[in-house]
């Protein structure tokens, strides 16, 4: 039995290889049976066929359209929030800077931490284990900080500098709930079998209505199921960012861990 989230526990690769498979049989399966039936064929009939030829193939593109501006907008959204985490944690640093002693080292040293943790959680990638002890660490972090902000804010509660520390202090709080929760915001599975169904669909048509008139230009039918293979390849790729060959980029979060240095 396939598990729910099959699609997303699978290599990317391997999946297209195989759907690419999967489009080469159907074509010939429907190439076959066209040839099969082709000289029973009455001219209407074969008009008809030209119009769900047609139909599918607008159906497929459709569907392949909308499924990449879904990936593609889930991939901008974690890729902005982790340049958003990083200028967050920076403005937070910075402020830090105002406080006094020994608040402001104390602070320092955790935010470095925190920057640490947050690279572990990209880091992780798929494996859970990983993913949620890199969670623990930063809410832990987290809890600390806010510790040394509340320390700070019963010690001095005017709003400069404590308030003016705390403010993008809840912004990284609130930025880390956002990014993990834009994590396991994917493309549902659903539209991804749909896809796989309205491609295997099409190229069976394609290969029938070849069989009909019987003639195949071998080389276009395989151009035509790699392309739509590797167009699947991409939506998967910009659906799993943590892997893949399409990966969110970190350089804002590693060029904070070394300025912090």
């Amino acid at each position: 039995m396939l598990s729910g989230d099959f699609l997303y526990e699978q290599n990317a690769a391997l999946i297209a290889l195989a759907i690419f498979a999967l489009l080469l049989v159907a074509s010939e399966i429907g190439f076959r049976r066209g040839r099969d039936v082709g000289s029973s064929l009455i001219e209407a009939s074969r008009s008809q066929l030209s119009g769900f030829q047609g139909a599918m193939i607008g159906l497929l593109a459709l569907l392949l359209g909308f499924s990449f501006a879904l990936a593609e907008s889930r991939f901008e959204t974690q890729r902005h929030l982790v340049v958003e985490e990083s200028n967050a944690i920076d403005t937070t640093y910075l402020r830090s800077q105002m406080l006094p002693e020994p608040y402001r080292t104390e602070i320092a040293k955790l935010v470095r931490e925190y920057v640490e943790a947050r690279l572990e959680f990209f880091q992780a990638g798929l494996d859970e284990d990983r993913l949620k002890g890199a969670i623990a660490k930063t809410e832990s972090v987290q809890r600390e900080l806010w510790s040394q902000a509340l320390a700070v804010a019963e010690k001095d509660p005017r709003p400069v500098p404590t308030g003016l520390f705390i403010t993008p202090l809840n912004d990284v709080i609130d930025l880390h709930a956002e990014r993990d929760a834009a994590r396991q915001n994917r493309v549902p599975q659903t539209v991804l079998w749909l896809l796989v169904i309205a491609a295997t669909g099409s190229m069976g048509l394609v290969g029938y209505g070849s069989g009909v008139g019987s003639r195949r230009n071998l080389a276009h039918t395989i151009i035509v199921a790699l392309t739509i293979s590797l167009v699947i390849l991409t939506i998967m790729d910009l659906n799993q960012p943590r892997r893949g060959l399409i990966k969110t980029s970190q350089q804002s979060m590693i060029a904070l861990r070394q300025s912090l240095k």
